[in-house]
């Protein structure tokens, strides 16, 4: 044990202190004092460490390990979200209608609707329609994007105000549904949501403030302590804010409890011009707990509305192959350009790519940078979804971090009934191959994406483990052991847990900071109500965060 001579803040006591500093990995208790760990050994030792002002926490045998990070997040997002139209978790259309509604009546009449969280699955085809919205939105415009961002539902006041109709071209990165007549039907995908989302007001400083503590307060409640956000930049065919300048004022006023890095977002609009941008804002958030040295490169959109970008077309409901297949959002030339003038600069790239073809492109673009700079960078691909067989074994060779949401690795509505007839057999098992990269040595990280699915590390795990979702998540009326989608991509869970911890920190930099529960490590903890290393594998999701300690303050529960 390292030992100290000054009493600790804050001390925990008969537990299952998760820590490599003891030969067996685990020991009784833990002190911290200034916000790092002072001292992890047997209980007599760290109550020789406590002195009158001392924060005692009796642990009774419960597990406490590192607190969790989350390596791809949309923390302001979901926490405004959160306050507006919440329509997460609903499983239904006229649930989802009864919730706008209720919504509506509380505002008033000329305000816009605006919130989101819809999940395709509750509509027929994945495609909920404007005609259904404007029954309970009473004349109100509405913008109300579903649980992945890459989808809007509008009604026809909002369409009227933006004067999109059957005359509208659909952009080159997004697509507008219509009927037979070619007239918008009230959902717009990716980059056509901008359409309507740029005369939908700002949201205030106060309101993106007010989202951000809300998102910080979940996401303690469930163990996490320091993320990166994965798109800080004003992202209009996302529906999402700029808040830059809130994290920056929150790290300032000393309101930011989590660590954060933020993803700079990279507008497909503004070419290499926009650099100079980057670099100054990387400049005014350069210490403190924000801090902005990533950008975010969206290169596709997702498999649900045929925008994720695939080496080979998407299927029709016949098993037929189609004329579409998806496309980059971003070209190849400006793709390599900006690549090569991003990391030549220093800065961290974080792509967003789903479709196959969009994770080869960017793989393409990390082979074209020098060896040294790629290593040190710790350039990472989200999401991950489809990943040719060709270029599983890629991410090791160019040190590129596979940075993947776990909890989409399942069976679910959305997977079977708007992704598996679309894309075949072959392609198929080519999703979220997390136990082969692992197994190639890859260093692989974990988020969440939330608002677009569950913060929950606990969940998340859970399916990485057992490749189905628990039943804290599961779906009413569904079976107890729904089938587990391509287990042998399952992982352990001493890896699925180090994907939360020591994988988002290597990508944030901070694998030397945080982590671990060793002495000198800052003081990120988590307590959790059942021992994660001792009930059943499927069990992982019954589990909840009691405690959350962050740089040695009491975030989150209470013993």
């Amino acid at each position: 044990m390292a030992a100290s001579s000054t009493h600790a803040d804050l001390a925990f006591i008969g537990g299952k202190i998760r820590t490599p500093a003891h030969p067996s990995g685990f020991a009784r208790a833990l002190a911290v004092r200034d916000g790092v760990i002072q001292a992890v050994g047997p209980d007599e030792d760290i109550r020789a460490l406590v002195g009158p002002g001392t924060r005692v926490v009796e642990l009774g045998g419960k597990l406490a390990l590192a607190a969790f990070g989350d390596a791809h997040v949309h923390a302001v997002a979901g926490g405004l979200e959160s306050l507006r139209c919440n329509l997460v978790g609903l499983g239904t259309r006229q649930d989802t209608l009864d919730a706008v509604a209720a919504y509506c009546a509380g505002r008033p009449g000329d305000a816009w609707v605006l919130g989101g969280g819809w999940t395709m699955a509750a509509f027929p085809g994945g495609l909920p329609t404007a005609a259904d919205l404007d029954t309970v939105t009473g004349g109100r415009a509405a913008f109300l994007p579903n649980r992945d961002h890459h989808s809007a539902w509008v009604n026809t006041a909002a369409l009227d105000l933006a004067g999109v109709d059957a005359g509208t071209p659909d952009p080159p990165d997004g697509r507008i549904e219509r009927d037979e007549a070619g007239r918008p039907t009230g959902a717009l995908h990716d980059g056509a949501m901008r359409l309507v989302a740029r005369h939908a007001p700002r949201a205030s400083a106060a309101e993106l403030r007010a989202g951000l503590l809300a998102a910080q307060a979940h996401l303690h409640s469930l163990g996490i302590t320091r993320f990166q956000d994965a798109c800080v930049g004003a992202a209009a065919e996302l529906g999402i804010p700029d808040t830059f300048d809130t994290y920056r004022r929150a790290a300032a006023d000393g309101v930011l409890t989590c660590h954060v890095t933020g993803a700079l977002w990279w507008d497909r609009s503004r070419g290499l011009g926009q650099v100079d941008d980057l670099l100054a804002r990387r400049e005014q958030a350069n210490h403190g707990r924000f801090r902005a040295g990533t950008v975010k490169l969206m290169l596709d959109g997702v498999c649900e509305t045929f925008t994720a970008a695939m080496s080979a077309p998407y299927l029709d409901r016949r098993g037929h192959p189609t004329a579409h297949a998806g496309r980059l959002f971003i070209d190849h030339e400006t793709l390599e350009a900006a690549t090569q003038r991003l990391a030549g600069e220093g800065f961290q790239l974080h792509f967003h790519a789903i479709g196959d073809r969009a994770v080869s492109a960017a793989l393409d673009a990390l082979a074209a940078l020098p060896a040294q700079g790629r290593r040190a960078a710790r350039h990472h691909l989200a999401h991950l979804q489809f990943i040719r067989p060709q270029d599983v074994g890629r991410f090791r060779a160019l040190d590129a971090v596979a940075n993947f949401q776990p909890l989409w690795a399942c069976n679910e509505p959305q997977m079977e009934d708007l992704t598996l007839p679309f894309v075949g057999p072959e392609r198929a098992a080519w999703q979220y191959q997390i136990g082969s990269l692992a197994a190639m040595g890859t260093r692989i990280a974990f988020g969440s994406d939330w608002p677009i699915s569950s913060a929950d590390p606990l969940q998340e795990m859970h399916v990485a483990v057992n490749r189905v979702k628990s039943q804290r998540l599961g779906r009413p009326g569904e079976p107890e052991c729904e089938s587990p989608f391509l287990p042998a991509q399952a992982i352990t869970l001493a890896d699925a847990i180090g994907a939360f911890t020591g994988g988002v920190d290597w990508v944030n930099h901070e694998e030397n900071v945080v982590g671990t529960l060793n002495p000198g490590s800052r003081a990120d903890v988590a307590v959790l109500d059942q021992d994660l290393f001792t009930v059943p594998a499927s069990d992982i999701g019954g589990t909840s965060v009691i405690m959350t300690v962050a740089s040695g303050q009491v975030v989150f529960g209470n013993f």
